[in-house]
């Protein structure tokens, strides 16, 4: 009985030493990225010196150099440049719209692009438009409604919805497919509302398709301003005749040569199973892509740099993946996965940042119950800095390729509120991000993998 009763206690004991030391480490490493932090000096470089980093363009290139040269000077036991080919479009001119009330009066609007989308004739379109929330509105009206008019898509992103992930989620389709269900019934063009929450003037760019049309049948498509989508849609209700006029000149060329940056610290005892922390370098144009994704770029590179700063060894092999393409083809990411199954590499975990520099709020896991279990007893570890969100759900669009039966995924939630007022537009930008969140951000996920490189997967 007093034997057992003496294991109990040491038990407790270790136990508790444990917790202690795990504390320790949590607070070291985040004292260090809020003290001596690389993260925002990086971010600044990427975003002020080199700017937007759309695949293809002189800007990625830029982008990896820095990058990769940056990881050198970090003393990591690996630097390589993974080679993915990715696609390439140009936005050519600024475009330009405008609503028609009668000939000759015009009232100017603010729109841009899609990325992927076609160029309109050298001339412009000029066509009466049909607004719908949706693609079963679209069905509804028909071609004999539709035919040789501009199709206006003007559903909002959900305003009661907390999370604005969902909320973008919910009508991102609209930008996405567009294009597509309109031409089934002959629309000349497609503009959709931004999606983003509030009303202003800047437009929001993002990926689309055209899945099989060829390329002679597809119809131009660009976003319209949240406030200009109002006044256009207030326009319709009083004169279904007015006419939008709009005019871009994108184009898309041959794809090119690009590279993923990675860069590793090899593990001491388990050097096979990797851990791989990441954000995509690439970026839309419009803005430098301060948030999406420079933030979970510098922040990905700093989790490598504030282990080897607070001298933990890694057991695991810990790899920095940027990845290239995420933004109109997520090449990238796939390119990443499909080596990473060629070389039979044994990824335990992967943790990815692209959803803005904000304060970090906390995680969602893609795993198992018997990990997210273990996820939750590390959450008094957070609490100190007022991370409390751990839920299950998605990972990010760039690790998902590596997804297996029993690792773990998981992507870094800041909180939300703000991100869409910046994503894919041109106020994403190094003045909107946060210096202090963005090293909290980082020091979080370097906690997060430094957990799981201690106590591994179950």
């Amino acid at each position: 009985m007093i034997r057992t009763f003496a294991l109990i206690i040491c038990l407790i004991i270790f136990t508790n030493l444990k917790a202690q030391t795990d504390e320790a480490t949590i607070k070291k490493i985040y004292n260090t990225s809020l003290t001596n932090g690389k993260s925002y000096d990086w971010l600044n470089h990427l975003s002020n010196q080199i700017g937007s980093r759309l695949s293809g363009s002189l800007g990625a290139e830029r982008a990896i150099t820095y990058t990769k040269e940056e990881l050198e000077k970090l003393g990591l036991d690996k630097v390589w440049l993974q080679p993915v080919m990715v696609p390439r479009w140009v936005r050519g001119a600024k475009e330009y719209a405008y609503i028609e009330t009668i000939p000759g009066k015009t009232n100017t609007v603010n729109i841009c692009a899609l990325g992927g989308s076609v160029a309109t004739p050298a001339l412009g379109i000029k066509a009466k438009i049909v607004e719908v929330n949706n693609f079963e509105e679209l069905a509804t009206l028909g071609k004999e409604t539709i035919e040789g008019k501009i199709v206006f898509y003007n559903r909002p992103m959900q305003a009661d919805l907390i999370s604005t992930f969902d909320a973008y989620g919910g009508c991102v389709n609209q930008r996405y497919k567009g294009a597509v269900e309109a031409s089934k019934y002959g629309a000349v063009g497609i503009i959709v509302r931004s999606m983003n929450l509030r009303l202003d003037d800047l437009p929001h760019t993002g990926s689309m398709t055209y899945d099989d049309i060829p390329v002679e049948k597809r119809i131009p498509a660009a976003a319209i301003s949240t406030k200009d989508a109002e006044v256009l849609s207030t326009m319709l209700e009083l004169d279904k005749n007015i006419k939008l006029y709009f005019k871009q000149n994108c184009k898309q060329l041959a794809d090119v040569q690009s590279y993923n940056v990675i860069g590793e610290i090899t593990g001491s005892e388990f050097p096979n199973q990797y851990m791989v922390v990441g954000g995509h370098l690439d970026s839309w144009d419009l803005g430098d892509g301060s948030h999406d994704d420079g933030a979970g770029v510098v922040q990905s590179m700093e989790v490598l740099r504030l282990l080897k700063e607070s001298g933990i060894k890694p057991k695991r092999s810990i790899r920095v993946v940027l990845f290239m393409n995420e933004e109109n083809g997520l090449r990238g990411g796939n390119k990443y996965a499909e080596e990473a199954k060629q070389k039979n590499e044994n990824h335990v975990f992967a943790l990815e940042s692209d959803a803005g520099g904000f304060t970090p709020r906390g995680f969602s896991f893609d795993c198992n119950d018997a990990n997210f279990n273990q996820v939750l007893s590390w959450q008094q570890l957070f609490k100190p800095y007022l991370i409390h969100y751990f839920e299950k759900g998605g990972s990010g669009a760039d690790v998902g390729p590596l997804k297996s039966e029993k690792n773990v995924l998981a992507g870094l939630r800041p909180d939300s509120q703000r991100y869409f007022d910046h994503h894919h537009a041109s106020n994403d930008t190094f003045d909107a991000v946060n210096k202090r969140e963005l090293e909290l951000g980082a020091a979080t996920m370097t906690a997060l993998v430094y957990l799981f490189d201690k106590y591994g997967i179950k």
